[in-house]
């Protein structure tokens, strides 16, 4: 044997490969119309809401904890103030727009700090009261200064509403009410469960 015939044999068994695993890669990605193709029987609308969210928290009541109206016709509604065992408190809510016409959620939402009204509207100017503690505490943010509550919505239709969440740092377990505060609403008393 030679080292010509060797060469000749490499060669075709890497094109023999390539052809194969192309072959295969074209089955695998083809749809091949066996009816095979698993489709979800149902399908669910995106919220209008961005970055990351939490899910409905499992036995929140159907009955708001706090109910506050705003400008513009705005209406939150807090339906659950969440205690975890990380240190944070999760405060879920809808935001609805009860007029009729187009609301423009106003800047003041998103507070006075530069850092966080650079990242876009958001509810970063909420904050938590612990009057027994005597202790505010003020949205979180992340590494790059975002802060931890729902962003990126700037008008609401007539009767149009978003789900939203906050998180805070976690008053003592001790403090189970707080007052929720909001910029342009009502303060609320709030319970904290878990």
């Amino acid at each position: 044997m030679s080292v010509r015939f060797t060469g000749k044999t490499r060669r075709a068994l890497v094109v023999l490969t390539a052809v194969v695993g192309l072959g295969l890669g074209a089955t695998a990605c083809g749809g091949g119309g066996g009816g095979d193709d698993k489709k979800p029987e149902s399908s669910s609308s995106a919220s209008r809401t961005s970055g990351s969210q939490p899910g409905p928290q499992e036995g929140t009541s159907e009955e708001p904890l706090a109910e506050m109206k705003g400008p513009n016709g705005l209406l939150l509604q807090i339906t659950s103030a969440q205690r975890d065992s990380g240190g944070f408190v999760t405060v879920n809510g809808v935001l609805k727009n009860d007029s009729g016409q187009v609301a423009v959620i106003p800047l003041e939402l998103s507070g006075n700090e530069t850092e966080i009204m650079n990242n876009g509207r958001s509810l970063g100017g909420a904050t938590l009261v612990d009057s027994q503690s005597k202790k505010r505490y003020y949205v979180l943010r992340d590494t790059e200064g975002r802060p931890l509550t729902t962003t990126g919505f700037s008008t609401l239709k007539a009767g149009e509403s978003i789900d939203v969440f906050l998180q805070f740092p976690s008053p003592p377990t001790t403090s189970a009410d707080v007052t929720f505060q909001l910029p342009l609403f009502p303060s609320a008393v709030i319970k904290i469960s878990g």
